[in-house]
């Protein structure tokens, strides 16, 4: 009932997901000609002799971004950490306490509900500019078995995304403004997911830090995966790691809740 009515409510924007979706797509337009730029300063953009960075060509450069822009789309959890928080401060969290309902399963049903109507919708807007943009995919469809790591890499980012940010909305229930908190989050979420630039571009040992960090699996990992950038004898250990912080993450969210609820005083109607 709680996925069906969460369904229901998001198809109703299913103009401006399509609409949105398209314009979220321009910038691409700018970083095309970035990095043809760069590319053709230090060496040849295409070709044979084309020159890479970081283990990437020009066109690997422009499909990564693209694939970004999917995985960007599954994890990030917009207004769902700050939203928890207000609903601690101004008391609304009560009626999660007082009826049946869990809150966290709650939120999570009402995400998938958002992802399935937004891609349900998107998924037009998404084949269109995909379709345009072939020629940058040059090693074509993966492997099946790296397609389907792609999907549960894909699927675990948006688990990811989701608990990590309902952790942090949890703060709520020791601070009464998280704000800030949640600017410095989202700022690290910006920079360290790969989503404005291939993290193996970073220097080694900057690189290795932050590969080892969870933001890349918001966004870098799965294009990585997708582009064939993970070798086949690591793919496996990647997977395990991102389960394992995903596990990580439900964790600290159902403990943080958990012990928020002890916290947590209501007064008033």
């Amino acid at each position: 009932m709680i996925f069906s009515t969460a369904l229901a409510e998001r198809l109703v924007y299913r103009g401006d997901f399509a609409l949105g979706t398209l314009m979220r797509f321009l910038p691409i337009i700018t970083q095309i000609f970035l990095w043809f730029a760069v590319f053709d300063a230090i060496g040849s953009a295409d070709g044979s002799e084309a020159t890479e960075i970081g283990g990437f060509g020009f066109r690997d450069i422009v499909a990564y971004y693209l694939l970004t822009m999917i995985a960007r789309a599954f994890s990030s959890m917009p207004g769902l950490a700050s939203g928890i928080a207000r609903q601690i401060r101004d008391g609304e969290i009560k009626r999660y306490l007082i009826q049946p309902i869990d809150l966290i399963s709650f939120l999570l049903l009402n995400r998938v509900a958002h992802k399935i109507a937004y891609y349900a919708v998107a998924i037009a807007p998404f084949a269109f500019v995909f379709y345009l943009c072939r020629g940058y995919f040059v090693d074509g469809w993966p492997e099946p078995h790296v397609l389907a790591a792609f999907v549960g890499s894909l699927v675990m980012g948006f688990l990811i995304g989701f608990f990590m940010e309902a952790a942090i909305g949890m703060i709520g229930f020791w601070f009464l403004e998280v704000t800030s908190l949640l600017f410095v989050f989202m700022l690290f979420s910006f920079f360290l997911s790969g989503h404005m630039f291939p993290l193996t571009l970073l220097p080694d040992g900057v690189g290795q830090v932050v590969r080892f960090l969870p933001f890349k699996y918001l966004a870098y990992f799965p294009a990585a995966v997708f582009l064939n950038k993970i070798p086949d004898d690591q793919l496996p250990l990647e997977m395990a790691v991102e389960a394992a912080w995903l596990t990580f993450f439900i964790v600290v969210c159902r403990f943080a809740y958990s012990r928020g609820l002890e916290r947590y005083s209501g007064y008033g109607g």
